[in-house]
Order: structure tokens, then C-alpha cells, then sequence
């Protein structure tokens, strides 16, 4: 079972992390500052931004065993690396200290567009 921590900041272009509500908060935190430090060492070969200030990840659940559960889409369906990039996610994620396993689901729901992008992504890719 897991909820919302209050502390975990969500704007459209940021995942909603689901912490357990069982883990200590500091132990939330550190999850969820290497989770996302993890999941930014992820990108795309053909756009100079990591996955995660391109908005394409949706979902972080951890659970009372600190499983880690990742909903992500693409910028395209039909993105040449569909295949491949889940496995990246889950290694690269699976490399956190306490993490015990990494299940990475791709949607397409809602689907992605330019708004889910960080400042930081627009600045790399020249796109305001």
C-alpha cells in the first residue's frame, strides 16, 4: 500500500512519486533524491536531454519493501529505442542503494507533449 508523501513536490512536468507510508521519511527522501538523480543518467540517443527533465516519466511508486514501480512514455510510440529504453530505466534505477527490484511499465497515456519538459530540457533543446 502506498501514499502520497506530502513532502514530494509534483508540477506537470515532474512524476508523482508514491512513497510507502511505512518508510522513514528520511529514507523516503534519500529514495526518492536517488531515484531521480538515477533516473537522469537515462536518455534518449537522439535528444540531448535525460528522461526525466524531458517529462517522460510518469509514475513512482515505492513500496513498504522498496520495490519500485515506474510508469514512463515516449516523445513518439514509434520512438526507434521503444524497445530498449525500459531496460535502461530499470537498470539504472536497480543501481539505488535499498532499491530491491524495478518494474518499468511504458503508457502512452495522456500522451507526451513539449509541456511536460523542465526548464532545464528547454534550454538544452533551444525550444521556448
Amino acid at each position: 500500500m502506498t501514499a502520497s508523501h506530502s513532502d514530494v513536490a509534483f508540477s506537470p512536468n515532474r512524476p508523482a512519486i508514491e512513497p510507502s507510508i511505512n518508510l522513514p521519511p528520511e529514507e523516503i527522501d534519500r529514495l526518492t533524491d536517488d531515484i531521480i538523480a538515477s533516473l537522469k543518467t537515462v536518455y534518449d540517443p537522439e535528444i540531448p536531454s535525460d528522461i526525466y527533465e524531458l517529462g517522460l516519466i510518469y509514475r513512482v511508486d515505492i513500496d513498504d519493501d522498496r520495490n519500485v514501480a515506474i510508469d514512463m512514455t515516449l516523445t513518439a510510440p514509434g520512438c526507434p529505442v521503444a524497445g530498449e529504453m525500459p531496460g535502461w530505466v530499470e537498470n539504472a534505477v536497480s543501481l539505488v542503494a535499498g532499491v530491491q527490484s524495478v518494474k518499468v511499465s511504458m503508457v502512452f497515456d495522456p500522451p507526451w507533449d513539449q509541456s511536460r519538459m523542465s526548464d532545464e530540457a528547454r534550454v538544452a533543446l533551444d525550444m521556448w
